[in-house]
C-alpha cells in the first residue's frame, strides 16, 4: 500500500511538473500584438513558402503567414492568408512578392509601396482584404529561363560557326595580309620621310620669297582695286550728269521728238504734195511726148500749122501728083 503511495505522488509532481512546464512555455510564446488579416492569391507556385514564414515591409518583419491553401474563387490559384501587425504602413500602394532567403529555398512575404496606387483584387469569400501578388524577379527568371537558354544556344551554335576551321583559315590570311600591309606602311613612311628630307624641305624653304611675292601681289590687286572704284565713281558721275534734268539724254529725246514731229509733218503734209507734182509731171511728159511724136510725123506742122495732112500713097484720097497738075496718069 506503500508503495502505490509513493509511485501515486510521484505521478503527480511528474503531472504537475508538465503542466508548469507547458504553461511556461505558453507564457514564454504568448504574442499579444495585434494583426490585421489579408489574403493573397497567386497563379505561381509558391514552393519554399511555410506556415508561419516571416511577412516583411521593406525588409523589416511586420507579421507571418497563418495559412496556405487553394483559391476557391479562382481555379488552380493558391490562397496565402498573412497577419500584418496594425502598425504596418499598409497603403492603397502596397503590394505583395515572395522572396527567396539565400540558397536555402526558403520563401518569405515581401511587402513593398509602388509609386502610384495599385488596383486591389476583390476580396474572396472570407471577406477579408486582398493584397495584390506580383511575379518575383525569381519568378521571372524561371519563366524566362527557358528563352535564355534559346538565345545561349543560338549564340553557342554562331560562336562554333565563327570559330570554325574555314573561318580560322580566313583569319589566319587577314593577319598575314595585315603584316603586309603594315610592312608596306612602313616603307611608305620611310619613302615619305625621305621625299620631305629630299624634296620638300627646300620647297618649304622657298615659301618666305614666295609669301613676299604674294605680299606685293596683293598690294597691287589693291591699288587695282582703288583704281577701278575711282573709275566707277567717275563713270556713276557722268551717268548722272547724262542723266540729269536738260541734260545730253534730255536733249537727245528732244532732237528724236521734233524729227518724229517733222517726219510726221512731211508724210502728212510735202509727200502728198510730192506725189502729187509728179503726177502733174507724168502728165506733161506723156503730153510732151506726143507733141514731139506729131512734129515728128507732121514737121510741116510747125509752119502751116497743124492742118489735115495729105493722105499718102495706099491710103484713101490719095491723089498722085500729076492727076493733081491734069496731067494724065499714065
Amino acid at each position: 500500500m506503500e508503495n502505490k503511495s509513493h509511485a501515486l505522488a510521484a505521478g503527480l509532481f511528474v503531472i504537475v511538473v508538465t503542466a508548469l512546464l507547458a504553461g511556461l512555455g505558453l507564457w514564454l510564446t504568448r504574442d499579444t500584438t495585434d494583426y490585421t488579416l489579408y489574403e493573397l492569391s497567386s497563379k505561381e507556385s509558391v514552393s519554399g513558402l511555410q506556415p508561419q514564414a516571416a511577412v516583411r515591409y521593406k525588409g523589416v518583419a511586420v507579421g507571418k503567414v497563418t495559412r496556405i491553401g487553394f483559391d476557391p474563387q479562382t481555379s488552380g490559384n493558391v490562397l496565402i492568408r498573412i497577419a500584418v501587425n496594425t502598425d504596418a504602413p499598409i497603403s492603397p500602394t502596397t503590394f505583395a512578392t515572395l522572396g527567396y532567403q539565400g540558397v536555402t529555398g526558403l520563401a518569405h512575404v515581401q511587402l513593398d509601396d509602388a509609386d502610384a496606387p495599385v488596383p486591389r483584387p476583390a476580396s474572396g469569400p472570407s471577406g477579408l482584404p486582398r493584397l495584390p501578388l506580383q511575379s518575383s524577379p525569381f519568378s521571372q527568371l524561371a519563366e524566362q529561363g527557358p528563352a535564355i537558354l534559346a538565345q545561349v544556344q543560338e549564340a553557342t551554335e554562331r560562336i562554333n560557326t565563327l570559330l570554325g576551321d574555314e573561318n580560322q583559315e580566313r583569319f589566319g590570311t587577314a593577319l598575314d595580309q595585315l603584316g603586309r600591309a603594315a610592312g608596306s606602311v612602313d616603307a611608305l613612311a620611310r619613302r615619305l620621310d625621305h621625299t620631305v628630307t629630299t624634296r620638300l624641305d627646300p620647297a618649304l624653304a622657298v615659301v618666305p620669297d614666295v609669301a613676299q611675292d604674294a605680299r606685293q601681289t596683293l598690294q597691287s590687286l589693291r591699288q587695282a582695286g582703288s583704281s577701278a572704284a575711282t573709275a566707277a565713281q567717275e563713270v556713276s558721275q557722268a551717268v548722272r550728269t547724262l542723266s540729269a534734268e536738260g541734260g545730253a539724254l534730255d536733249e537727245i529725246a528732244s532732237g528724236a521728238r521734233s524729227l518724229s514731229a517733222a517726219a510726221d509733218r512731211f508724210g502728212r503734209v510735202s509727200l502728198p504734195r510730192l506725189n502729187h507734182a509728179a503726177d502733174e509731171t507724168a502728165r506733161a511728159a506723156r503730153r510732151l511726148g506726143r507733141t514731139a511724136s506729131g512734129i515728128s510725123d507732121n514737121p510741116q506742122s510747125l509752119i502751116y500749122g497743124a492742118g489735115r495732112a495729105s493722105a499718102g500713097p495706099g491710103e484713101p484720097g490719095f491723089v498722085p501728083p500729076n492727076a493733081r497738075n491734069g496731067d494724065p496718069v499714065e
